[in-house]
Parts: C-alpha cells; structure tokens; sequence
C-alpha cells in the first residue's frame, strides 16, 4: 500500500527560496490565469516526431503499477520516454522548490494537491486549460468538483487531480459491543458520550485518540460541522476565530481527555499501532487507514469498521485531500501532457486507486466515483465515497496560507497538550496567521 502524502503533510516553505521563485523566469509555459467564465482554446497534443524524454518526480515510481503504466506507455508512444526520478514523499514539495528556482525541474510531478496553488501562484506551472478542453478523456468536468479546486489557482487549472480520499471515523465494532454500545456515533453529543464510556485510564483504553503534530488537519472538519471557515473568501483574512471556530476548538481539544497521553505528540501514522492493539477505540483518518489495519494488522479483520464522522451545529462535513499530476515542462509541453492524460484515463486511475485488494483511494473522477465496483475489494471505500457529499475544499488561495495554517497547527497542538487553553491557541494562531496572509 502506499503511504499517502497528504495525511500529515504540508507545504512547509521558506521565504527565501519562495522570493527566488517569485523572481524567477519561470513563466514560459503557463500562458496566464483565464478569468472565471473567460473562453478557453482547446489545445491538442501533437505526438513527437522524434525520441523526447520526460522527467517524472515521483514517491511512487518504484511501484510496480506505476512501473507498469511507464511500460505501457511507452508502448503506444514509441518516442516517448519516461524518466522516473525519485523522491521522498517527505521531500518532494521542498526539492521541487529547489528545483524550480535553479531551473532544474521535472517535466511533470506528482505532488500533494495542496502544493498546487503554492506553484502556481508563483508562475512554476504549466496552465492546462488548454489541454483539458481538448481532451476526450480528461477535461475539467470528468473530475469531482472538490478535488478539481484544489488543482486551481485564480480560475486556471494547474494540476490534474489523481488520486484522493477524505476522513471518516473508524471505529473498533469489539471494543464497541463491550461498552454496550450498538451503532457509532452520530453527532457530537453521541461522540463526547461514546469516547468517554470507551475511556478507561485505569486499563490503558480511551475512546479517541488526537495528535499534537496533525491537531490543525484533523480539527478542520469540525471547524466546517460548527459552520466555520478557515479564511474569508477572497483568502485575504483569518476567519478561523469566529464563534463558530472557537466551539469547534473547545470540542475537538476536549477530546483530549479521552486519548492517551503518550500519542499527543505522535502522528495518526505512528498512532495506527493504538487502534490495533485496541488501546483506542475510534480513530480519525482517510481510507488510507483502513488499508494499512488489513495489510499491516490481519488479526484485527472483522473486528472494526467505518462511519462517517459525526455531524456538528451545521450538519456533515469532512476534509478532501489527495495528489494532483502538475507539469513544469517549458518545452516538451505536448508529450508532457499525453502523460499525465493517460496516467488520469478512467482505467488506469482505477487500477491506481482501487481496483486490486491492496489499493484504497478514492479516484477524483465522477465516472468511477460512482463506480458499483468501487467496494468490490474493500467494501468500506464504498463509504468514504457516499461522505463526498459533504467534503469541503476550502480552495485556499493565499499564497501564505501553507506558513499561516503552521501557526494554527502549533498552538492548537499546545491546547492539545494542555499548555493554553483552546481559546488562547485559536486567538494566538489567529493574530500570528493574519500577520502571514498580509505579507
């Protein structure tokens, strides 16, 4: 299984290295942002005449599947050649920067979605407008609309979204039937109640379980449940310290209470191991989880499932996260998108993403979303899809947002670890952030 990108990552920059990018020639390909409503030229691809080579920046190019499409493709384009190149998924978002700025970069990346409207607002990325609309099997309205936004930046695509998921809660069904307890929990009252019955220091069991490291990923989704927002519309300002916010942070830090201690300061990758020795009984996370308790801990088969997450104030709501293919080619424009077109047709986006036993994302394509065979090998999938009625994509397009929402992580990981309370850590993060979107 692959270890996604997006579970615990961000765009983490420096402002020296982004200057060198903003400053940077590096424009060449992208042709400019069309205003929403604005006319696109469909583009089609012409296929080279003689052998080129694509540079492709990957986590994933020692996977057997993707060393499988490289084959293929390259079959039905004889003169085309794929180059892999290796990186951490750690890594990716940080060379790709030191790349761009020395002029080196990848022909086409495959990036955490979040990383888009951080190259993009700079100029780094190849505008696919063009493309999309020329294209017979991946323009702009195959694809879920909140997994497009977030390849988007000032009306432009600049990335075609390739795999995903968004977050549920699962939920231990043994650990569950012992606290006489029938069905998970479904609002945030039956949640609060359920984790605490679940709770019990005494045996080292609690009902929940928060990390300090991810607490600003994880928190969105109650933030949107209580009605709040991250920024204002136009992203220029923090919005995060409404009312609203601050209930969503007094009800998510207060589960704290009924998580163990020793996982504060762990990710939900390092706290996998606490749910499947049954030492928490629900958990927060994407369908990545899912497909690492089956692969990684067997003997638990059987004896956990999914819900989605319980509704607050303002009814459902969950996060949207994945990877998007993004082209940084200046010259090879053409081959570079015949690529990433192929990587994205609907059969080889399901083989990727589910369409074998040990594949467990969601495909951001409509077609397959709604695929009857989306839970043939992993049934639960099949429920993550039907929450894509409630994932919110906040389109963040602040090019500072990636350094504001740090400030956010870090004091709410301090409430986390009771150091100021949920208040404090919303109204600090929320003066440091404003600081950041301003410039």
């Amino acid at each position: 299984m692959r270890r996604p990108s997006w579970r615990s990552l961000r765009v983490v920059t420096t402002v020296g290295v982004l200057a060198v990018i903003s400053t940077a020639c590096l424009g060449g390909g992208n042709s400019g942002s069309n205003a929403p409503g604005q006319s696109v030229t469909p583009r089609t691809p012409t296929e080279p005449t003689s052998p080129v080579t694509i540079t492709f920046s990957s986590w994933v190019g020692d996977s057997p599947q993707m060393q499988g499409f490289v084959k293929e493709f390259e079959k039905l384009h004889p003169n085309i050649n794929i180059e892999l190149q290796a990186v951490s998924s750690g890594n990716a978002t940080t060379k790709l920067i030191t790349q761009v700025a020395g002029g080196t970069a990848p022909d086409v990346a495959f990036v955490d979605s979040s990383a888009v409207t951080e190259f993009g607002s700079r100029n780094a990325l190849v505008n696919l407008d063009g493309f999309m609309a020329g294209s017979q099997t991946s323009p702009a309205s195959a694809f879920v609309p909140a997994f497009l936004q977030m390849a988007q930046y000032g009306g432009s695509t600049y990335g075609l979204p390739y795999d995903g998921e968004t977050t549920a809660l699962f939920y231990r069904t043994d650990m569950f039937q012992q606290a006489g307890i029938t069905d998970p929990p479904k609002t945030w009252d039956e949640f609060q109640a359920d984790a605490a019955k679940l709770t019990d220091p005494s045996a080292k069991t609690y009902g929940f379980a928060v990390f300090a490291p991810e607490a600003e990923y994880y928190w969105e989704p109650f933030l949107w449940q209580a009605g709040g927002h991250l920024t204002t519309d136009d992203g220029n300002s923090i919005a995060f310290n409404s009312e609203q916010g601050k209930q969503a942070a007094d009800f998510y830090v207060g589960l704290r209470q009924y998580s163990p201690q020793d996982y504060f300061a762990q990710t939900s990758w390092d706290g996998r191991v606490a749910f499947a020795t049954g030492k928490v009984a629900m958990y927060e996370a994407g369908a990545w989880f899912g497909g690492t308790m089956k692969s990684d801990f067997p003997q638990i088969n059987g004896k956990w499932d999914v819900a989605p997450l319980p509704e607050g104030p303002a009814g459902c709501a969950t996060t949207v996260a994945g990877d998007s293919l993004v082209m940084f080619s200046q010259k090879n424009q053409d081959a570079a998108w015949l690529w990433m077109e192929y990587l994205t047709q609907p059969d080889n986006m399901k083989a990727w993403t589910y369409g074998s036993e040990t594949t467990t994302l969601l495909p951001p394509r409509n077609d397959l979303l709604n695929d009857p065979a989306l839970g043939k090998y992993n049934p639960w999938l099949a429920g993550f899809a039907q929450q894509m009625n409630c994932a919110v994509a906040d389109n963040l397009s602040n090019k500072n947002w990636g350094e504001a929402s740090d400030e956010l992580n870090k004091e709410l990981g301090k409430a986390i670890f009771g150091d100021i309370t949920a208040d404090e850590a919303i109204d600090t993060a929320a003066q440091q952030a404003q600081q950041l979107l301003s410039g």
